[in-house]
């Protein structure tokens, strides 16, 4: 398995092997992100929990290139805005665990707003 720094060297080498970052500005990056995830969406939508389940048996690789598109989106938008997205996933992740410790969140749907 490649690590993150791999997979987001090989996005690099494969945009520039077809001369696309005069294409690739903020806005576009992020609007082709938002389009990627609604593509993920787009599996799940008008379908009940048991009609996902069966979805989900026939279309899984589906779901998992569109969920890989989203990454390849998350990876280059970080790349080019020299965020390290690991370390900041890390951070955001310790961030989360003090906004909903788990004896006020386990089993509990609320936002961590809502929380007592």
């Amino acid at each position: 398995m490649k690590n993150v720094n791999e997979l987001t060297e090989k996005i690099i080498a494969f945009r520039n092997a077809r001369d696309w970052k005069q294409f690739h500005n903020l806005k576009d990056l992020a609007l082709s992100l938002n389009l990627e995830a609604s593509e993920v969406l787009e599996h799940f939508q008008w379908k009940n929990g048991q009609e996902i389940k069966k979805y989900l048996k026939a279309n899984k690789a589906q779901i998992g290139e569109e969920l890989a598109d989203v990454m390849y989106w998350v990876l280059l938008m970080s790349h080019d805005l020299n965020i390290d997205i690991m370390e900041t996933l890390d951070k955001k992740l310790d961030k989360n665990e003090k906004k909903s410790p788990v004896n006020k969140a386990k089993g509990n749907n609320k936002k961590y707003t809502e929380l007592k």
